[in-house]
């Protein structure tokens, strides 16, 4: 790559949580994989994140503070500690100022942060931003999209055409580019008896509606994540466990992918309007089949792709029965390689971050012609 080519990037991770394995979410891993990524095509990649991720320098201004829970019990996924927002908000003007200062040399902003601060740099000092919205809508960003005026070089983008519709709901306008999953890190398994089911553990997400699901068919379940709401835990799906129920923790990626390349079919089960869900992606990459609920993006992520079904949001008797229909019919080789080989041509990662380099190098030119930015969408 040539100097010429070479962009200096800030990546804004999301806050909440470090990003390091075992990955907090879906969200996480995408950004992480960014980070490596983008380096490796030469760019000089700064990141702002969570204190204690990987990849931080050795400038404070671009660490994060984490939320400190008083008891492990309260943490959340959806809430912060008292007084943790407006100290977010202090952090996140600190990085203003330091993008703003004379020594400091940033083409482009890849912001993947859930708060709406970020995506003002583009209008009070006139750094080319790029945001991805991996979320149904958040007020913060529509507040902010809303601030913005015609001069400043922001562009938003969206996990899944599904996410897309919901935020120009509320007035934000996005291109589509999907997510998209490591080929090399996610290989090809040989199958085997049991499900599975990962991901954060959530009640947006549902596991202990697999458990249901697993319990009627008869069968052998995993479930691994990390416990986002630990009242949820303990209500709905602790007591779940046990003869055949296993919950087997926060894996890294290595594990992750070693279980869920050896179940038979994995189960996914969001209850509320899902932008993406990387765990299918992920999953027919090992060539393990998928069964998921009809909620959110997922009919788009798994539309065409052999291997999956999809049921009525809910309905736990029609998840059973299909995930068992599915651990019968694509247990062989063939078939498992079949379902990669359809996962690694529509979500390669290389394939996605090609288009989102692109994206950035447009934007670190502030030049948004929409044929620019279509090019890179149709790549």
């Amino acid at each position: 790559m040539s100097a010429a080519e070479r962009l200096r990037i800030l990546v804004v991770a999301p806050e909440r949580h470090l990003l390091r394995e075992p990955h907090a979410g879906g969200l996480e891993t995408v950004v992480w994989n960014r980070v490596r990524w983008l380096r490796r095509q030469g760019h000089d990649v700064q990141l702002c994140a969570a204190e204690g991720s990987d990849f931080l320098g050795a400038d404070a201004a671009l660490h994060l503070p984490r939320p400190r829970w008083q008891r492990a019990h309260d943490s959340s996924d959806t809430d912060f500690p008292e007084g943790h927002r407006r100290v977010l908000t202090e952090a996140f003007e600190r990085v203003r100022e330091w993008l703003d200062a004379p020594a400091t040399r940033v083409d482009v902003v890849d912001n993947h942060s859930l708060h709406g601060d970020p995506i003002l740099w583009s209008r009070d000092i006139g750094v080319p931003v790029v945001t991805t919205l991996h979320t149904p809508p958040l007020s913060d960003i529509v507040i902010a999209s809303n601030a913005l005026d015609g001069s400043s070089p922001h562009r938003f983008l969206a996990v899944s055409q599904y996410t897309a519709r919901a935020w120009s709901a509320e007035g934000v306008d996005a291109f589509v580019f999907p997510n998209g999953v490591d080929t090399a890190q996610w290989s090809l398994g040989a199958g085997g008896e049991g499900w599975v089911w990962f991901g954060r553990i959530i009640p947006e997400k549902a596991p202990h509606l697999a458990i249901l699901a697993a319990r009627r068919a008869g069968a052998r379940l995993q479930l691994a994540g990390r416990v986002g709401d630990a009242a949820y835990f303990a209500r709905e799906v602790e007591p779940l466990l046990g003869d055949g129920i296993d919950y087997v923790g926060a894996l890294r990626h290595t594990e992750l992918c070693d279980l869920v390349g050896a179940a038979s079919v994995a189960l996914v089960t969001p209850v509320w309007s899902e932008p993406f869900g990387l765990v299918m992606a992920e999953t027919l990459m090992t060539g393990t089949p998928v069964a998921a609920f009809d909620s959110g993006g997922t009919s788009e992520v798994l539309a065409g792709m052999p291997g999956t079904a999809i049921v009525p949001a809910g309905d736990v008797d029609a998840l059973a029965h299909a995930a068992t229909s599915l651990a019968r019919h694509s247990g062989t080789g063939v078939a498992r390689r079949r379902v990669r080989a359809a996962a690694a041509s529509r979500y390669s990662l290389e394939r996605q971050h090609r288009e989102i380099e692109r994206v950035l190098t447009v934007s670190a030119q502030s030049v948004f012609a929409s044929l620019d930015v279509a090019e890179a969408v149709r790549a």
